[in-house]
């Protein structure tokens, strides 16, 4: 298998274990209220959507490069614009939608914690 191929397998797992933890997390929260089960989805996903564009952007524009100074602005200019996403998506959410603050703060932060639990827990089972 390229290396190139395991990349994008990796993250499209990491991707799906993030989408699997914000649906989980707010299918409980739903549980409870339904506001409080749509203002967990908002918050998983003003953290994975970004993510995803991110993850495309980056597979568009190093395909079959070298690290190079490009590439390398490329990945700063993703990663800020992923950063300008997720304040975006936060805003609408809260503002826009009503969203109640603590399932929607626990579902954005447990999606970043899959984002960085997910790849040591994958790299140790294989």
């Amino acid at each position: 298998m390229s290396v190139s191929l395991y990349r994008v397998k990796f993250a499209r797992t990491v991707l799906i274990l993030q989408l699997v933890t914000f649906v989980l997390i707010g299918a409980l929260f739903a549980l409870k209220d339904l506001t409080w089960g749509v203002s967990a989805l908002l918050g998983g996903l003003a953290a994975w959507l970004p993510n995803m564009l991110f993850m495309i952007f980056a597979w568009r524009h190093q395909a079959g490069h070298e690290v190079t100074g490009r590439l390398a602005w490329t990945f700063v200019f993703g990663e800020a614009l992923k950063v300008v996403v997720t304040i975006l998506m936060l805003i609408v959410a809260l503002g826009v939608f009503k969203a109640a603050f603590t399932p929607l703060g626990l579902a954005w932060l447990s999606v970043l914690i899959v984002q960085i639990v997910a790849p040591a827990v994958i790299n140790n089972k294989g």
